[in-house]
């Protein structure tokens, strides 16, 4: 396969960036996005040039960092997929493709393809843990979970913090993001002593961040590669929406 790349290019948040194009000829098809581009940067490397720069860590679907919009969709548009899970084989040959970074103002450009995420950090730190007494560990079945908490629980807990739905979000909103933490440690026995503090203190972290309202369009849950549920917003919603009334003052 031969391939055309349109890569977004930026030095730092402060510079000017631009699109550059690149050929990438003799692609295997069964070659990752990020292998693809590991071959492109090899190439420039040996002419003497910049090469692309862009998160990459486990190439195995969990860590989040690979996020980029590849023409115009977050992680490439392959539902429940990354992009270092993304195969070229669901490419065409001669085509050209658009490499862009994440575009919010909640994540400031590092370099290229590279923004940070450091947000999402933060928002978990305000509250997506629980308290529990120091001491001997406790047997594993102390506290009974109903398998239908635990499910519920698994499929938020799946969430790998990517980014891509803020990044396909019109208002760069982050409530898909910050409904499955909520909501993933709500569900179980164990995180509900402190559910209202916990949704009150991340959605105010996540305001504070500058992250945008969710209207409810229903593209974060599109191109999350996780396929996190919208169901989980309301959710959170009515968590907060509790923790407000419960409020003293």
């Amino acid at each position: 396969m031969k391939l055309a790349l349109k890569v977004w290019r930026q030095n730092d948040a402060n510079s000017r960036g631009k699109f550059v194009t690149y050929e990438a000829p003799d692609v295997n098809p069964d070659m990752s996005f990020l292998e693809m581009l590991d071959v492109v940067n090899e190439r420039l490397i040996t002419r003497g040039e910049e090469p692309i720069a862009f998160d990459s860590d486990c190439r195995e679907g969990i860590c989040g960092t690979c996020g980029m919009v590849i023409s115009g969709i977050a992680h490439g548009g392959l539902r429940g997929t990354t992009v270092c899970q993304l195969h070229m084989r669901h490419f065409k040959d001669g085509q050209t493709v658009t490499i862009e970074p994440w575009r919010a103002k909640a994540f400031p450009l590092v370099k290229d393809l590279v923004v940070n995420r450091s947000g999402f950090d933060r928002i978990v730190q305000a509250g997506g843990f629980i308290s529990v007494n120091t001491g001997g560990t406790p047997d594993a079945n102390t506290i009974p979970v109903a398998k239908t908490a635990a499910d519920q629980a698994m499929d938020a807990a799946a969430c790998i913090g990517c980014g891509a739905c803020v990044a396909a979000c019109k208002n760069a909103s982050a409530m898909l993001f910050v409904a499955a933490k909520v909501s993933h440690l709500s569900i179980l026995p164990q995180g509900k002593p402190e559910r209202d503090r916990r949704a009150l203190n991340m959605i105010e972290a996540m305001d504070a961040e500058g992250f945008g309202n969710c209207t409810v369009t229903g593209s974060c849950e599109a191109v999350c590669p996780k396929e996190i549920s919208l169901d989980f917003i309301a959710r959170m919603n009515r968590e907060f929406g509790a923790a407000l009334l419960a409020k003293p003052g």
